[in-house]
């Protein structure tokens, strides 16, 4: 049986390796323009964009899609 998970590029990847990686890859300023959230733009952290990306599905998509396009850069 093959592993469902091997074609699913976040797979392993957790919500904090993935702001993490933003965060060094774009910085706060250029991640709040591409997703258009207060936790990115009013005194930014790890910890308060966790919070609210763990319980609002529409921002963390965004997130998750802005991630992605960060690999191909």
């Amino acid at each position: 049986m093959q592993n469902p998970q091997a074609n699913n590029p976040l797979h392993g990847i957790t919500l904090e390796m993935m702001l993490n990686h933003l965060v060094a890859h774009y910085g706060w300023e250029t991640m709040s323009e591409y997703v258009n959230i207060r936790c990115f733009q009013y005194d930014p952290s790890i910890k308060s964009s966790l919070a609210f990306l763990r319980k609002t599905p529409w921002a963390r998509a965004k997130v998750e899609q802005l991630y992605l396009m960060s690999l191909n850069d």
